[in-house]
């Protein structure tokens, strides 16, 4: 049976949403604007999960629990004692678990979709070093049959980022993977813009060895970072000085620059930096450049040697989103190592499993055991709840909507995934997954399609090529 593009409603609001949020900054354009394209629909129908073994990710697990999901949100969570209500459709779930939705810090889903090919391949704008005026929000195609395909692995939210061609690669965005008519429609409600920066390799290759101009050294790389911020703070410095002017109507405010406006909102604070960066010591000196202009990197990226400075992680409070055991495709990928994940939670940093491909996405839950398993075997304490917490509550956290998803408790959003057994099983299916308590995944009935797919010969309705 062919599903057309789902069109369930969201309910987005501007505020902390990439809009600027101290009047003295410089405009930051729209919010995120009204889900036009999320025609009005009917709540979720409530429905109580039973008999599961429901791991919160909070660090409770509830054996034979109960869940209940009312009007997008988690009603109720605890042990049998938890009454269901007489109007929630009842899945008796025994046998079964119950976890919170996976979140990835690093997808190209939407911009680098499937299939791969010239026409929609709109990640990198790799014309300049310094694009920071683009936006991943402006190139996300909603049709891209990969998010079907991460919902059947148990992603409910993910960031969508700009490549990493480019020093500065414009601004990402956080989505909830239901799908809709336009990238606005699927924003994360209240999320803020994310600031994508590359270090090393890729930026030097793309503009040194392959257009022979700067940066084509790392120290070009880093003059490149500091020059854009220094201009930045520039333009910063003179939206504030018209407003203490009191916006005087016989002096315009400053030409709006769209690229510059926003580095102003990094420095701000309003737009976070997630950066990708694979050896220590580039992630060492892109915390010295955060520290000259005074901004925050909330999460490096890949980040395969996060693992020698995972003191200074731990300290700074800056996570590291990474593989589990994806290394050597190039030199800064050469000192990757497996147990770099439990190595980075047991000095007491947040560690983070990502997975920056359209494949790697389907099965989070396996790369986080495997991670988990080679933290235990050089002996490190590591839970299963550490693991858990890598693909849920610390990438929300990186993604600064922590207070909303990532654990199941009460008022938090009802994204949610049912297993087949144990998640970090190797086994493990994800059975049903909900977004807002929207059923997106259901492995009992044919896969979701795209409407890209919808009439394509070969493009299966029984959902092969999921996660299975």
């Amino acid at each position: 049976m062919a599903v057309a593009v789902a069109v369930a409603a969201i309910t987005v609001v501007g505020a902390g949403a990439g809009g600027c949020l101290h009047p003295q900054n410089p405009p930051s354009g729209p919010g995120t604007p009204p889900p036009l394209a999320r025609p009005p629909e009917p709540a979720a129908a409530p429905v109580a999960i039973v008999h599961a073994t429901i791991w919160t990710g909070a660090g409770k697990r509830h054996d034979d629990g109960t869940i209940v999901l009312r009007h997008g949100l988690i009603e109720a969570i605890g042990d049998r004692s938890v009454v269901v209500p007489s109007d929630a459709t009842v899945i008796d779930a025994a046998g079964r678990w119950v976890t919170p939705g996976i979140i990835d810090t690093h997808s190209h889903l939407g911009v680098y979709p499937t299939p791969r090919m010239n026409a929609h391949d709109d990640g990198n704008e790799a014309t300049a070093p310094n694009t920071a005026e683009v936006n991943a929000e402006h190139s996300f195609w909603p049709q891209d049959p990969g998010l079907v395909r991460a919902a059947a692995g148990g992603v409910t939210s993910m960031l969508i980022l700009p490549g990493s061609a480019n020093l500065i690669g414009g601004r990402g965005f956080v989505i909830k993977n239901r799908l809709a008519r336009s990238a606005s429609a699927m924003r994360f409600p209240g999320s803020r813009y994310m600031l994508k920066m590359a270090c090393g390799e890729n930026p030097k290759r793309v503009y040194g060895r392959d257009k022979k101009t700067a940066p084509a050294t790392r120290m070009a790389n880093v003059a490149g970072y500091r020059s854009a911020f220094a201009q930045a703070r520039d333009y910063l410095r003179r939206w504030e000085q018209w407003e203490k002017k009191g916006r005087p109507k016989d002096d315009p405010p400053p030409a709006r620059d769209l690229k510059l406006e926003t580095l102003a909102e990094v420095l701000s604070g309003n737009i976070w930096v997630q950066n990708h960066c694979y050896r220590a010591d580039e992630m060492l000196l892109m915390l010295d450049v955060a520290d000259e202009f005074g901004f925050k990197i909330r999460s490096f990226h890949h980040a395969l040697e996060a693992y020698k400075i995972r003191d200074v992680l731990a300290k700074r409070g800056v996570s590291a989103s990474t593989w589990a055991d994806w290394w050597g495709f190039k030199m800064e990928a050469f000192d990757g190592i497996p147990e770099s994940l439990a190595m980075l939670h047991a000095a007491g940093a947040r560690a983070v499993v990502h997975s920056d491909s359209e494949y790697g996405i389907q099965r989070l839950n396996q790369e986080a055991a495997k991670g988990l398993a080679a933290g235990r075997a050089m002996g490190l304490n590591v839970a299963d709840d550490d693991a858990l917490r890598w693909i849920t509550a610390n990438p929300a956290w990186t993604l600064g909507i922590d207070d909303r998803t990532g654990t199941l408790e009460a008022g938090m959003m009802a994204d949610v995934v049912l297993w087949s057994r144990m998640p970090l099983s190797i086994y493990a299916l994800a059975d049903k997954v909900f977004v807002d308590g929207h059923v997106v995944f259901d492995r009992d009935k044919p896969m979701p399609r795209t409407d890209f797919e919808i009439g394509i010969p070969g493009a299966a309705a029984d959902g092969a090529g999921a996660a299975r």
